[in-house]
């Protein structure tokens, strides 16, 4: 599906123009975010991080995914963590991820070696709600196993060596380094490559998101499916711009008098003005008949921001 395939795309696309720019010999990707198999089946070999340092790396990384960052009991957030056993080691019970929840120091230590049923005799709605989130999948593993695959073998097309890791990895990697948390650092220290790596402080990052062309709706409909808007005007452009137009505002006067750049909005009505640009900070500024208005970067489905060290 389209949303689907876009994921694929927006990987291979941007690959394609760093490639045009910088000499890229190798590709590391982060095949999978969590390998759950690993934690599972003790008897895989050749993997070192199941034997080893890394094991708990994947299994804490994981939980934290699941469980969102907060105590399964209390739900607190931005509270020092503990991996617990939902159903104790001491009542049969096992080291299965579907087993292990995070919980924070009080309620682990309250807790104790008591059932979960017990523990939480008095909250019947948190124990529902606890055995139901532990066997649940993460909310993005369909996704992520629909593309993962489909994103390699695209890397594995341009005839490059694609060296694959795991999310749990390259968590390990970059705290081991000592750098801290930020999605381009992690990018930079995926596979066995990223266990050794020099990041200056005096980097300029570029953050870059898929925004889209526009809808591939030809009018707006409610829940039911019907229309409830008139249909879109044909033509994206509007004397010459189109939404997402990074142009160059300078305002003759009031309030936000002075140079901006930002993002231009434009409407559909009648006359198709272009009628207020987005600067980075999310500001809108109006655009008058006076101001003078000029083109730096035609839309291309993408935002950029940028910004200084690590």
């Amino acid at each position: 599906m389209p949303s689907v395939r876009s994921r694929v795309n927006n990987i291979v696309v941007w690959f394609t123009k760093l490639y045009k720019l910088a000499p890229i010999s190798a590709i590391s990707y982060e095949l999978v975010k969590f390998d759950t198999q690993a934690m599972v089946d003790a008897e895989i070999k050749g993997v070192e991080y199941q034997q080893g340092e890394l094991a708990g790396y994947e299994v804490r990384e994981y939980l934290l995914e699941k469980w969102q960052r907060k105590c399964a009991y209390c739900s607190k957030k931005d509270v020092p963590l503990q991996i617990e056993h939902i159903k104790p080691k001491s009542k049969g019970g096992s080291n299965s991820v579907t087993n292990l929840c995070l919980a924070c120091e009080p309620c682990n230590r309250t807790k104790g070696n008591r059932s979960i049923e017990e523990f939480l005799s008095d909250k019947p709605e948190v124990l529902k709600r606890i055995k139901a989130h532990a066997r649940a999948p993460l909310k993005d593993a369909a996704a992520v196993n629909i593309t993962r695959w489909a994103t390699y073998n695209q890397l594995k097309a341009t005839g490059l060596p694609v060296e694959v890791g795991t999310g749990g990895r390259t968590k390990f990697n970059r705290t081991r380094q000592n750098y801290p948390k930020a999605h381009w650092i992690d990018a930079a220290c995926v596979g066995a490559s990223g266990a050794q790596v020099a990041l200056l402080t005096n980097l300029k990052t570029l953050t870059i998101k898929a925004m889209g062309r526009g809808s591939r709706l030809s009018t707006r409909v409610n829940g039911f499916g019907f229309p409830c808007a008139a249909p879109k005007a044909r033509g994206k452009r509007r004397h010459g711009y189109q939404t997402g137009d990074i142009v160059r505002l300078v305002k003759s006067g009031g309030k936000y008098a002075g140079s901006h750049i930002g993002r231009v909005s434009t409407t559909s009505k009648t006359g198709g003005e272009i009628n207020s640009i987005s600067r980075p900070d999310c500001k809108r500024v109006s655009i008058s008949g006076k101001d003078t208005v000029k083109i730096l970067q035609r839309t291309d489905g993408y935002s950029y921001k940028q910004k200084e060290g690590l």
